[in-house]
């Protein structure tokens, strides 16, 4: 696959085309050129768009394999070579792959780390699900919480557990057992 740019005409064949995610943060060098820009923990490359003709960049945090954004970038005036890199589209490809990351591990954090409010004769009770994705050994808590913070109960769960409405009612009613689900 060609991905570089050479003194602003694309050649295919570069030593920038060595440059991973992975290498990135062991220079950690300022770069400025045509296609390739590095700075403050990211890199943007231009690269050639594999659906169509056209242009894409494709933006990696330093230390990063994958990247954390790729989008269509400008074909020049030339309607041929893509358009060159410059400050502000670096400042603004850095801010959109950043937020891009922050909704992931928002994301990730919600489907991790549920609770649910539960109303009981003593008063409110919060249990949560708290799931630890690890490769080898995945496993899940289940916590009840009451209002001013005093664990209630604790419960090793399946990590298929469901935490509905119904399920943490089961749970608090049934004394909050170690085990649950």
């Amino acid at each position: 696959m060609e991905k570089s740019v050479s003194n602003g005409s694309f050649t295919g064949d570069s030593p920038l085309d060595d440059i991973d995610g992975a290498d990135a943060d062991a220079g950690a060098q300022k770069i400025q050129e045509p296609t390739l820009w590095r700075d403050d923990g990211w890199t943007a490359r231009v690269i050639k768009n594999e659906d169509d003709d056209g242009w894409a960049v494709e933006m990696i945090q330093d230390g990063q394999d994958e990247p954390a954004l790729v989008g269509p970038w400008t074909m020049g005036r030339d309607k041929k070579n893509p358009k060159p890199l410059d400050s502000s589209a670096f400042i603004t490809l850095v801010k959109t792959a950043s937020e891009v990351l922050r909704r992931h591990e928002q994301q990730l954090h919600a489907l991790l780390h549920k609770n649910i409010k539960v109303s009981t004769d003593d008063g409110q009770v919060t249990v949560k699900l708290d799931i630890v994705p690890d490769d080898d050994d995945p496993y899940a808590t289940l916590s009840a919480w009451d209002a001013y913070g005093e664990e209630l109960g604790r419960a090793n769960v399946a990590v298929s557990f469901k935490l509905t409405m119904e399920s943490a009612t089961k749970w608090i009613e049934s004394g909050y057992p170690a085990r649950a689900g």
